[in-house]
């Protein structure tokens, strides 16, 4: 193998992670369809309220974790350090015994000041799962660290699966309890049953890596007790890079997750305190854009957080060695794989929101206003895409600290627009969308010229952007032209959808190749790459 091919092996690995990033969002996506009906927008949006909460506590208490954990251990693991990497594992998970502990407890009993009256029950239902999520990441880290995704991949597809399971009967069975009982109260139990669809699905996945750690327990040892040829290092040297290494690793992600929660935040107190509008209409608007349009939006986004995840242990490895000619091809690698994908996401987003939205949230109520902040904020996928993406790289090659800033940047930027646009117009959750804009937009450009500088690194413009870019166009307009013309003849959605969506696929890449934007060399190294270029060259894109 060249090696060429052997850098670009954590491609492999990041699309097995991001087939099973966009398969876990499906799932997720599918359920929450009936769950919204289960539910309603009104306990959407309770849900959504105490799930961002829930998200934020989690991001600092373990959400990093898995990176964090990965690229300290895969610096260990490059310098054959066999010993010291499975002593800082065990440290790891006495860290987040600790931490996922006081935030499991800080989520329970201060969840009357973190959410409002109504989404207090969710999140203290939520409480536990903070705690048995840090266990989950140290675990998944450590197998990451291996440059191996499986274990993860199939741990998220269970932990999905019995979300969706227990979320939509516990949702059901809570709210026949209260059947008697008026629409608020029986939201908010439902929202209690959502909840605790996800905390069962921790504990899955949870139990599942914990078994392929103890299969895999004897041969991590035996490795272990063979390594004499390195300095072992002490617990308090090990607590000191962990802290100094997750700390910047926790605010980074802190901070660059924090806008939604801090958008909903101030969406919430301005529409209920200055403006007057009943908690009820505002957990109900807000289920309608943080419950449908973003949690759409956000399904190919987890192309560019598989791709993260991926990346930090390879480029921390490379980096750690001295080797920045590898670690630049591999930054290189992952943009122009990402963008590839993001881009026409993107402007299929845009271009079918109306019946992608139909088909997964088809309550008509709500149908108009969840495909039009759909379309308003499809362009963040590519944002959002891309600021993941260089947030990894910066982690992976020690500028912690740069993306902390750079989010901190943004989200002033980015809440000194929403705040007036709430106040002084009508845009209502149409300035959540721009603030949503504003900031992945912004968080894009600083990490880019972050990069940049940090590794003496310059981007392909043509065949990363500018071809992609171009096809996604083309292939907007037509699968636009395509879905309106066969649904005017069936008028059945789905069907006019699915054909619409796979002409677009095969329009769009047949454009890419056509155009010299993926090469036969970048095909192989795709999963299933063989098999593509066979089915490329038989009818002749190739």
């Amino acid at each position: 193998m060249s090696q060429e091919k052997k850098n670009d092996g954590f491609i492999m690995q990041a699309g097995i992670l991001a087939i099973t990033g966009i398969l876990v969002r499906v799932i997720g996506i599918l359920y929450r369809a009936p769950l919204t009906g289960i539910i309603g927008d009104e306990g959407n949006g309770y849900y959504t309220s105490a799930y961002n909460i829930y998200t934020i506590i989690l991001l600092i208490s373990s959400y990093s974790i898995p990176s964090a954990i990965s690229k300290v251990i895969a610096q260990r693991l490059a310098l054959r350090e066999y010993r010291n990497a499975h002593k800082i594992f065990r440290c790891s998970l006495l860290y987040v015994f600790i931490v996922g502990g006081i935030a499991s407890l800080v989520a329970f009993f201060a969840a009357p000041w973190l959410v409002e009256t109504n989404s207090t029950i969710v999140l203290r239902v939520f409480a536990p799962t903070i705690f048995l999520s840090g266990f989950l990441g140290v675990l998944r880290g450590y197998f990451q660290a291996h440059r191996t995704m499986l274990q993860t991949s199939f741990s998220q597809i269970i932990e999905q699966i019995l979300n969706a399971v227990v979320s939509l009967g516990a949702a059901y069975l809570l709210i026949k309890t209260v059947s008697g009982k008026d629409e608020t109260t029986q939201a908010i139990y439902g929202a209690m049953g959502s909840a605790m669809g996800t905390g069962s699905g921790v504990l899955i996945a949870l139990l599942f890596m914990w078994l392929v750690y103890k299969l895999n327990q004897k041969f991590i040892l035996r490795r272990a007790d063979r390594d004499r040829n390195h300095t072992e290092l002490s617990y308090s040297q090990i607590f000191g890079i962990i802290f100094s290494m997750v700390t910047p690793f926790i605010l980074s992600t802190f901070i660059y997750n924090f806008s939604t929660s801090l958008n909903q935040t101030v969406y919430t107190k301005i529409m209920k305190y200055v403006l007057g509008i009943s908690e009820k209409e505002i957990a109900t608007n807000y289920g309608v854009f943080g419950g449908k349009a973003v949690v759409i939006a956000n399904i190919p986004i987890a192309i560019a957080s598989a791709m993260s995840s991926a990346m930090i242990p390879s480029i921390s490895g490379s980096y750690a060695q001295g080797d920045l000619k590898k670690a630049r091809h591999q930054v290189a690698a992952a943009i122009k794989t990402t963008m590839l994908i993001s881009i026409p996401c993107a402007a299929g987003l845009f271009a079918l929101a109306q019946p992608v939205t139909q088909l997964l949230f088809p309550q008509r109520s709500s149908l108009a206003l969840a495909s039009s902040l759909l379309r308003a904020i499809s362009i963040t996928v590519v944002f959002y895409a891309l600021s993941t993406l260089t947030n990894a790289v910066l982690q992976g090659i020690g500028k912690v600290n740069v993306p902390v800033i750079n989010a901190a940047l943004a989200l002033v930027v980015q809440t000194v627009v929403l705040v007036p646009l709430l106040l002084f117009t009508k845009l209502s959750l149409y300035a959540l969308a721009i603030a949503m804009i504003t900031y992945s937009l912004l968080m894009c450009v600083l990490n880019n010229i972050a990069v940049r500088k940090s590794l003496h690194y310059k981007q392909e413009w043509l065949r990363t952007f500018v071809v992609p870019g171009l096809a996604s166009l083309i292939m907007g307009v037509l699968a636009y032209l395509i879905y309106q013309g066969i649904y005017m003849l069936l008028k059945i959605n789905v069907v006019a959808l699915c054909i619409a969506i796979l002409v677009a696929i095969f329009v769009y890449f047949a454009l890419v190749i056509w155009a010299g934007g993926l090469t036969k060399d970048e095909i192989l190294n795709m999963p299933k790459g063989a098999t593509l270029v066979r089915i490329l060259q038989k009818i002749r894109l190739l």
